[in-house]
This record gives structure tokens, sequence and C-alpha cells, in this order.
């Protein structure tokens, strides 16, 4: 009769693996990226500066593609760190955000990032909706939290297109303090609780 215990379940999903050795791989990868490009670098290159095996990256990130993304990914939580953007002054709430998002893309080594790869765009993408729309409807809470959500992602995506991914030249135009001083209060009205709709009155009556 076998008494030893059975072996733990693998669980699904890409390992999260030791933090440290993770965020060294990400931080070596970063500093390969912008010094030699997305294509010129190897996962081979990144495991030698990490001082990592090769398939210690392989293993955590799946791909170069998958470790550009996590690059991508902890470029935008540094910059857009959602529990520091929502946990000061409510009144303030839009001058942290428009603030944070562009902290963010006017540092020149993320606008290097972000036209290394198609996948760029995807990753901001899905940071926006995963992480700031998923925070933000739990922050805000109650009834019309999503669509208060949806609507302040909204006008930070339409910045981060019309200033930074395809830019039009009066947005582009614009200082980071102008942007703040003409986004503000489209951010403060899609932040404000929706009024509740009046129920209909029956004709007659």
């Amino acid at each position: 009769m076998n008494n030893a215990a059975p072996a733990p379940a693998r669980s699904r999903g890409r390992p999260r693996g030791n933090p440290p050795t993770r965020e060294s791989i990400v931080s070596a990868a970063r500093s390969l990226f912008l010094e030699h490009g997305y294509r010129s670098t190897t996962l081979r290159a990144v495991a030698g500066a990490a001082g990592v095996d090769p398939a210690l990256i392989a293993y955590h990130f799946g791909s170069k593609k998958g470790l550009f993304g996590d690059v991508m990914q902890f470029q935008c939580a540094n910059a857009l760190a959602v529990d520091d953007v929502l946990g000061g002054d409510p009144a303030t709430l839009p001058d942290r955000l428009i603030d944070a998002v562009t902290d963010l893309w006017e540092d020149a080594g993320f606008q290097q990032l972000t036209t290394q790869s198609n996948e760029a765009a995807e990753v901001i993408r899905e940071y926006l909706e995963r992480e700031l729309l998923a925070r933000l409807v739990e922050f805000l809470g109650g009834r019309d939290a999503t669509a208060r959500a949806t609507a302040v992602v909204t006008i930070l995506g339409g910045l981060i297109y019309t200033r930074y991914l395809n830019p039009l030249p009066t947005p582009a135009a614009l200082t980071p303090s102008e942007i703040r001083h003409s986004l503000t209060p489209a951010l403060r009205a899609a932040l404000a609780p929706r009024p509740r709709a009046a129920a209909p009155t029956r004709a007659g009556r």
C-alpha cells in the first residue's frame, strides 16, 4: 500500500514565480529592449543579464512576446499605480488620473517601448480594461459604477490615442498642464453619480 501523500495539483495559468526573480528578469528585459530593440533582443541575452537559466524565462513568461507584455504591464503599474491614484482626496481624483497618464506617456523610455512591437497597444488596452476599469468599478461602487468607470476609461483612452498612439496636431501640442485643464471637467462629470430616472406615471392618474 502506498502511503505517500499525493503531489499537490499544479495550478493552471502562467506561474507567478518568485517575485524578486520575476522583477530581475523584467528589469533586465526592459534595459535590453530599450538598448537593442524588440527584434534584436533574445531570451538568452535576457537570461544572461538577469543571471537565470533561459528555461526559467520560458517557464514564467511563455515567450518573448509574453515577456515584453510583462515589461509594458510593469511600466503601466508603476505609473498608473491604482491604489495611489484612488487613495487620495476624491475631489482631486480627475487631476491624479490625468497626471498618471501623462507622466507615463511623457517618459521617453516608455514611448520608445511602445514603438517597438505591435503588442504594445494591446497591452495598454488590456491594462486599461482589466486593471484600471475593474478597480474603478470596485472603487466607485453602486448601481452605476460600471457606467461611470467606463466613461472615465473612455476619456483616458481617447487621450492616449489622440496624443500618443496616433497623435492629432492639436492634442499633441498641448502641455500636460493644459491637458489636465481641458479634461478634468469631463472626468469630474464622468465620475459623478448618475441621478435616478423618475418612475413613469400612468396616464389618467
